[in-house]
């Protein structure tokens, strides 16, 4: 992207916004901007299309007339690094010159009898612009220090490059706006020198290489359009599969953790981290096992099915879960059936199936109390498979009404009663239909014993 415009020395602030209006859109070629500004008259130029880079050959022949003939003094503010974003970020928009790190060079511009900027221009290397420079100029460049100008002695008679080096913030401990404010008032300083010695020049700066560089190749592979801002998904590991004899799956078993306890053990102890082998599994119309064998451990779900005339279907019960350590040979056997149930055609879901808190494993025996286990985002389906390695619908653990819920209820019930009866003792309360008349009798009320 590139622009040439020449500035009107009524409003300096429509070169900040100048600079804004391109970023609107982006490049993948490194680009630098170039400010020039003269105190004699530089050629006007037409706005190019929009989006346009301008080229090193663009600006060499741009130059050609403006230092064609004479003697010209140039200065080159040459700053470390430079962007369109360092204008848009320091340079004090909305008419705010009080925040703007730029006021000295927005006065310089304002002032001088014509400007021009490139705010994108194709950056081809360090050396460039200075070697271009010096070629129009056929002159020697001059690397000047700001504050021995005033010392130094020019002749107007021929061509002079003098060269200022500007720093950048990247590599200095002080914020990027200070930086650029400390540039802008050595820009003061060497003009005011120039202004005192009554030299005509013409003024440029622009930056070493550019402060923000795209990357083309990434700016290539990256997705355009809005995208939303997430994490990356984690990798969900596959459900432990079971298939029968005709390779069909017909058990199916999903858990985030398989942890458990035994008397001896260090903690809890998660099989959900191993692959386990299910050799020995078996199901059928009736009847379903699975077999989880670990290096150290064996857990055995087995399930079964049977129809209930009451809701006219079929339902699968997980009846037991029985634990075996395998060096040892420690068992231990744990009932489910009461609690962990599903319609056949569905599967069982569960947050936490554990032993020892919102039990839904039952100890069978004395020996399995001293145990713990506890499943954490347990589901399992032993029957009636249709989606083939897919959970059918899942029947949650949580039922509808929870204690909560109870307790909500039984109190608005409360509530609701105790308004009623206080409503129902107010419609009966009834008004007198007589009363006393002061200029009359008494009412005397008849007493019988």
């Amino acid at each position: 992207m590139a622009e040439s415009r020449n500035f009107s020395k009524g409003s300096i602030m429509a070169f900040i916004f100048f600079f804004a209006a391109f970023l609107a859109s982006g490049s993948s070629t490194a680009q630098v901007p170039l400010l020039m500004w003269s105190t004699k008259s530089l050629p006007s130029l037409t706005s190019p299309p929009a989006g346009h880079i301008t080229s090193m050959e663009e600006l060499a022949a741009y130059l050609s007339p403006v230092f064609g003939s004479g003697s010209n003094t140039v200065l080159l503010f040459l700053q470390d690094k430079l962007s369109k974003d360092d204008f848009t970020m320091f340079g004090g928009a909305f008419g705010n010159k009080q925040e703007s790190a730029f006021r000295n060079l927005e006065a310089a511009l304002q002032s001088s009898s014509s400007s021009v900027s490139f705010p994108a221009l194709e950056w081809t290397g360090e050396s460039a612009i200075p070697t271009l420079l010096q070629q129009k100029l056929s002159a020697s460049p001059l690397l000047v220090d700001p504050d021995t100008l005033s010392h130094l002695s020019l002749n107007t008679s021929t061509s002079n490059l003098l060269i200022i080096n500007l720093p950048y913030c990247s590599d200095s401990l002080k914020s990027c706006k200070e930086v650029l404010s400390n540039n802008d008032e050595t820009i003061g300083k060497v003009l005011s020198s120039l202004k005192a010695k009554d030299v005509s020049y013409t003024a440029a700066y622009t930056g070493l290489q550019p402060s923000q560089v795209i990357s083309k190749s990434s700016s290539l592979n990256q997705q355009v359009g809005r995208t939303l801002l997430q994490a990356p998904p984690a990798d969900v590991k596959a459900p432990i599969i079971f298939s029968n004899a005709t390779g069909r799956p017909c058990i199916m078993l999903w858990a985030q953790n398989l942890t458990i306890s035994h008397p001896g053990s260090q903690g809890f102890i998660d099989l959900a981290k191993e692959n386990a082998s299910v050799d020995g599994s078996m199901c059928n119309n009736t009847n379903s096992e699975l077999v989880l064998t670990y290096v150290n451990y064996t857990l055995r779900f087995a399930m079964s099915q049977r129809f209930y005339p009451v809701s006219a279907r079929n339902w699968f019960t997980l009846d037991s879960v029985q634990v075996l350590v395998r060096p040892s040979g420690q068992t231990a056997s744990f009932v489910g059936r009461h609690g962990i149930y599903a319609p056949a055609e569905y599967s069982f879901h569960c947050q936490s199936v554990s032993s020892f808190r919102d039990t839904l494993l039952v100890p069978a025996n004395q020996n399995a109390t001293q145990w713990k286990l506890d499943f954490v985002d347990f589901q399992i389906q032993g029957f009636r498979l249709a989606n083939g390695t897919n959970f059918s619908y899942a029947s949650d653990c949580a039922g509808f009404f929870t204690a909560g819920i109870w307790m909500g209820l039984v109190t608005s019930l409360l509530l609701l009663l105790i308004f009623v009866y206080g409503l129902h003792m107010i419609m009966q309360l009834n008004t007198m239909d007589r009363f006393d008349d002061p200029k009359g009798p008494t009412i005397s009320v008849p007493q019988s014993d």
